[in-house]
């Protein structure tokens, strides 16, 4: 994919990334921070439930000993497990209903908080009593026939979630920037991918541009220079002023046919000249033929050339705008004159191809013909295919004619586009030259 140095196009195609980039990056980092969330309450909902089964489990013990001797029950009970205890790094506390410490696994217990006295449920929070790691904490009232009997504080520690949270966060926040950095650079082909046909649109624009200006500037130049001429001379000659005013209407009749058709070409670009558009008619395909026959047969007499219009049977119908059809077999005829040398020959058929539906027309000549490699460019506007060759033999034999505005078969090409056909050509060098031209019928 190649693309313009243009720093406007250029700018646009960063912006285009950057904007690719920056929905993204807001995209993923919602979507990391949901799944971050997720994670995270999810394990401390994992701790919580493994609390609450160590509560369950010391609230069953509790029942069983009948209220006696709890110190000693708690004792007896956990003192065997210390070693599960410890493995599974739970801390259980024992707490009178004054707050007062009866039994704990952890050393460094103190008395039980003012604020958790008198306490109706459970209360989960997470604190930190030192500089290791924070504990998640569960305190409850053990109330047993309606009497409290104190509280019970389970402590677990909270590393089963800040250590797989922050290896999360590490892995989220990695993998995030290199998806924006990957999603940069995908932005970065797609932008110049969607520009290409705009960066194309606007190089035809400017060729186009510089084509037409380069066009227009020789006749004006001409025209300038005759009226200078005129006004110049102090003592005009009649009969020489009339052959520069004829000059200048010769080339402003140029000028205006130039006009036209780089008019032409702005409307079937912008969409303009579609068949929707147009005046639609069903034609007698041989009529208009035969109108933009005998019109150029003229040309064809004083260049010698035989002009054979060949009759289709039966009549073909199709529908179109006439004059616009007329348009573009007069420039497929009068560019088929225009390169055929003194006696040749520009022959016209027509017929009908009822199996697809189509209307065939071949206008064929036996000019200096095309070479293969130029066949593929004829088309373009302002192309002008004028070998050495040819150029020596038009002084030869008459044919002056072939210095045109280029325009002709990229008009003929959008008229037929409009009408949903085409248009194909075969050449060889010396031979001569057939377009074909394909219309559905009518």
């Amino acid at each position: 994919m190649t693309f313009s140095p243009n720093p406007v196009f250029q700018s646009m195609r960063r912006r285009l990334a950057l904007w690719y980039a920056t929905v993204t990056a807001i995209l993923l980092v919602v979507f990391a921070t949901g799944f971050y969330l997720y994670v995270q309450t999810t394990l401390i909902d994992r701790i919580d439930d493994t609390i609450d089964h160590v509560a369950e489990v010391i609230e069953r013990s509790l029942i069983r000993s009948n209220l006696i001797d709890l110190e000693s029950d708690f004792s007896q009970n956990f003192s065997a497990n210390t070693q599960e205890i410890d493995a599974d790094h739970i801390d259980i506390d024992w707490f009178a209903a004054s707050g007062a410490v009866l039994w704990s696994t952890n050393a460094n217990v103190e008395s039980l908080q003012q604020r958790e006295k008198g306490i109706l449920q459970p209360v989960y929070r997470t604190v930190h009593l030192t500089e290791a790691e924070p504990l998640r904490q569960m305190t409850e009232p053990i109330v047993i026939n309606g009497k409290l009997w104190g509280y019970l504080r389970i402590s677990h520690p909270w590393f089963e979630v800040t250590k797989p949270v922050k290896q999360l966060f590490l892995d989220l926040a990695i993998g995030t920037t290199l998806m924006v950095f990957v999603v940069l650079l995908c932005g970065w082909w797609l932008a110049g991918l969607a520009m290409e046909p705009v960066d194309q649109s606007y190089q035809r624009l400017k060729q186009f541009t510089a084509d037409a200006s380069h066009e227009l500037r020789n006749p004006i130049a001409v025209i300038q220079t005759n009226v200078q001429v005129a006004l110049a001379d102090p003592d005009p000659d009649l009969e020489f002023q009339r052959s520069q005013l004829k000059t200048v209407e010769r080339i402003t009749r140029r000028l205006g046919k130039l006009i036209e058709d780089l008019l032409f070409l702005a409307r079937h670009d912008g969409g303009l000249t579609k068949l929707a558009n147009q005046k639609r008619e069903v034609c007698d395909l041989w009529q208009v033929l035969s109108e933009v026959g005998e019109e150029q047969r003229a040309i064809a007499q004083q260049k010698e050339i035989c002009l054979e219009l060949i009759d289709p049977e039966p009549k073909i119908l199709i529908v179109g705008d006439r004059d616009q059809l007329g348009r573009l077999f007069t420039n497929l005829i009068s560019n088929a004159i225009a390169y055929t040398s003194k006696t040749g020959t520009v022959q016209i058929t027509a017929q009908s191809i009822t199996s697809q539906n189509q209307a065939q027309i071949q206008i064929k000549d036996t000019g200096i013909g095309i070479p293969e490699a130029e066949l593929s460019q004829i088309f373009e506007r302002f192309y002008r295919y004028q070998p050495q060759k040819a150029s020596k033999s038009s002084s030869k034999s008459g044919n002056s004619s072939t210095s045109g505005s280029g325009l002709g078969l990229a008009i003929a090409q959008a008229i037929a586009a409009s009408h949903q056909g085409k248009i194909n050509v075969e050449s060889k060098v010396n031979q001569g030259t057939t377009f074909t031209v394909n219309l559905p019928l009518g």
